[in-house]
């Protein structure tokens, strides 16, 4: 039987995301589907809407066999390491087969992206056009099409091709090489509107901070954006500097904004620039909040943190024998660092939800089981 892995939010999980499930499905036949799914706070740096057990709940009742958490410093990373963490992860519980959605639908242009992207010859371009001060976004997009032309870089503007080509790229530099499928998306583009079957998930939040839809529970870092401001404004240039991509003038700028600012979409504002993009400067203020530096992230996640299964995924939870610890109670997550500060992530995630809840979840909270 065949092991596929996905890589997802779940943010929340929709029409889309099971068409996915089933669709590979139907590609794959006879499988077993594990989720590498990141845990309460996002790459767009702010809080999942629901935690990270209800979103696994909802994976496991929508096709998925076996939830894995994807930890909060690469969950929030940049797609680079976001990628890297999630592939380590698929590795170790022995994905065979990796499946992701795409608007093309094709994996050769993806893989031809992928090898450009490592290859002497791009970091050479890419560095000619940083030079010039421009965004990473657009320098990375314009050093590949002096490599691929337009059409052969267009997976990289594509948001779903372009996370793709960072699998890949993360698979090959652990030596790991699974199958691929690709299943087209469907329905509103990605960070899109409403759909009459698969509407995006940045809509389904926004229906749900407006009143016209439920949520158990719902937060977001605006919900406590005081207490962060005040962890901000407690922070030196020195501090902002040991945040990831936080270089180029960034922390001087970040510490300054954030003494001017009274709210967070304020700061987001008044920080970002033609260099410094919104999800660089959200994801930056995310990590100070929460504590983070960069240095604190290893290589790849030390652990496995199991959050729900159905029968399938317990039997791939039995044979089992990776490199690396497999956590299913929470106890034996007591003593290992990084999930110690998986933890107080968790409890900071406590008081951004619109009621808040108690310290201590991650130590009371048991895998959901199916």
């Amino acid at each position: 039987m065949r092991t596929i892995g996905i890589v997802a939010e779940y943010n929340p999980f929709h029409g889309g995301h099971a068409h996915h499930i089933r669709r590979t499905r139907d590609l794959a036949g006879d499988c077993a589907v594990v989720a590498v799914m990141s845990g309460n706070f996002v790459q767009r740096g702010d809080c999942a809407l629901t935690d990270k057990w209800s979103r696994a709940r909802a994976a496991v009742e929508g096709g998925v066999d076996l939830v894995l958490e994807l930890p909060t410093l690469w969950a929030t990373s940049s797609a680079e390491h976001f990628a890297g963490g999630a592939a380590a992860l698929l590795q170790d519980i022995g994905v065979d087969t990796l499946s992701f959605g795409s608007e093309s639908g094709d994996d050769a242009p993806l893989r031809a992206c992928a090898q450009a992207l490592d290859s002497p010859a791009f970091q050479a371009a890419l560095r000619e056009h940083l030079s010039q001060g421009l965004p990473f976004a657009l320098c990375r997009q314009r050093a590949a099409e002096a490599l691929l032309g337009p059409q052969g870089a267009a997976p990289l503007a594509r948001p779903n091709d372009n996370l793709g080509v960072e699998y890949l790229r993360a698979a090959g530099r652990l030596d790991f090489h699974p199958q691929v499928i690709t299943v087209r998306r469907v329905g509103a583009g990605h960070d899109g509107g409403d759909d009459p079957r698969y509407p995006s998930a940045s809509h389904l939040r926004s229906q749900v901070w407006a009143g016209q839809r439920q949520a158990d529970n719902p937060a977001a870092l605006a919900v406590n954006q005081r207490g962060v401001l005040t962890l901000l404004r407690r922070m030196t240039a020195e501090d902002f500097a040991a945040l990831p991509d936080c270089g180029e003038g960034l922390s001087q700028r970040l510490e300054r904004c954030a003494r001017q600012a009274v709210s967070l979409e304020q700061l987001y504002t008044l920080a970002k620039t033609k260099r410094y993009a919104h999800a660089r400067i959200r994801r930056a203020v995310l990590w100070a909040a929460l504590g983070l530096r960069q240095d604190m992230r290893p290589a790849r996640p030390p652990y496995l943190r199991v959050l729900a299964f159905n029968q399938t995924g317990r039997q791939l939870l039995r044979s089992y024998a990776g490199p690396r610890p497999l956590i299913t109670k929470p106890t034996h997550g007591k003593g290992i660092p990084l999930l110690e500060l998986e933890a107080r992530c968790t409890d900071f995630y406590a008081l951004c939800r619109t009621h808040p809840t108690p310290a201590g979840a991650e130590w009371r909270t048991s895998p959901v089981v199916l």
